[in-house]
């Protein structure tokens, strides 16, 4: 796939997949941090150290395919425009760190956009494994398999009582980050989720918005992940973390059925008025967006909404962005044209609905 076609599409083509419990849990992933062995951490490495990196994976890698993950794209951050990398940003495709290197930094994405490889990030290599819904042990054992085929040409940097050797202390051992994108408006409309927030933290795991640190919870969306790298395995951190989803699933569909019993007629109302806001608003801010399209979504997974496809979240939370916004446009945007054409892209995206 053509980093044009990464572009052009708002929503990648494994978000499309029918998945368990999809309609609370947008998708799961696996992140591992590796680095390459007697070779300098990025934070401390020269340019030239970089460079030679990013060419081998570039040589190596591009246009390969591994399993389902086939016509591996190498793209250099460098090359990429300011838009173009918010783009990308905005899809999960790189973190806004990678973003931001301005030096041979670079990615490689699989033709479905379920893997992205970061290269040159704080570690030498950042592998990222999607899976929608609720999948973290299916995602694991695929992330488990890509790694191992990356490693045959590579040798990590690994000590035997540490475990895998990140730029970060907090990354030592496993390396890995695993997290879940989750949709939590009930628990949010009964402030329930005040109360689950500290007491998630103090399990050892971290609630974050939907762009990961220092971002926002957008739209009622937070990312749920483990903090704890080191002594523990993989399988352990992901059946933990998979507990921890698990009960808040419970909450929010607990939250869910009691909302629908006790004040149906005000959560219909709320979410009709969310529609009709998205529907003619002629001028809508990101934010109030946000709002709206996850107002819409929860009346969708109740069945209050029947003539819109559920994707639809998935789909505006990505084409509504800033980014993305200016990539259709094909320029830079004002903050009050983008409102102007995000609420312009949101009633068309309705209307083909209809």
């Amino acid at each position: 796939m053509s980093l044009q076609e990464f572009m052009n599409e708002a929503v990648s083509p494994w978000m499309r997949v029918e998945a368990p419990n999809s309609d609370i849990v947008l998708s799961s992933r696996i992140r591992l941090a590796r680095n390459l062995e007697k070779t300098a951490f990025p934070t401390v490495a020269t340019e030239d150290d970089l460079k030679r990196i990013q060419q081998f994976f570039k040589r190596t890698y591009a246009h390969k395919s591994f399993q389902n993950y086939t016509d591996l794209e190498f793209v250099s951050i460098s090359d990429l425009t300011q838009i173009e990398k918010r783009v990308l940003v905005e899809k999960h495709l790189i973190s806004p760190y990678l973003a931001k290197q301005a030096t041979a930094a670079g990615t490689i994405i699989s033709e479905n956009e379920q893997v992205s490889v970061m290269i040159n990030e704080e570690d030498h290599i950042r592998i990222q494994l999607y899976y929608p819904g609720f999948q973290l042990k299916k995602a694991l054992e695929e992330a488990f398999l890509f790694d191992d085929w990356l490693e045959q040409q590579v040798d990590y940097a690994y000590d035997e009582t540490k475990g895998y050797l990140t730029s970060c202390p907090t990354n030592v051992g496993t390396g890995m980050r695993a997290s879940v994108m989750i949709h939590l408006p009930a628990l949010v409309f009964t402030k329930q989720i005040n109360r689950m927030l500290p007491a998630i933290n103090q399990l050892g795991f971290v609630v974050r918005g939907i762009y990961g640190e220092g971002s926002e919870a957008l739209g009622n969306i937070f990312q749920i992940s483990n903090q704890i790298t080191l002594g523990k395995s993989e399988q352990d951190i992901v059946e933990d973390l998979q507990s921890v989803v698990g009960q808040l699933i419970e909450h929010e569909r607990t939250a869910r059925s009691h909302l629908m019993e006790q004040s149906s007629i005000g959560l219909e109302n709320r979410i009709f008025r969310s529609y009709g806001v998205l529907e003619y608003s002629r001028i809508i801010e990101s934010k109030e967006a946000a709002t709206c399209i996850s107002d819409v979504r929860l009346g969708i997974d109740l069945g209050i909404i029947n003539h819109i496809s559920k994707s639809i979240l998935n789909e505006l939370m990505v084409l509504t962005q800033p980014g993305f916004l200016q990539q259709y446009a094909k320029k830079v945007l004002k903050t009050n044209e983008r409102d102007v054409l995000r609420a312009s892209l949101i009633r068309d995206r309705l209307q083909l609905e209809k």
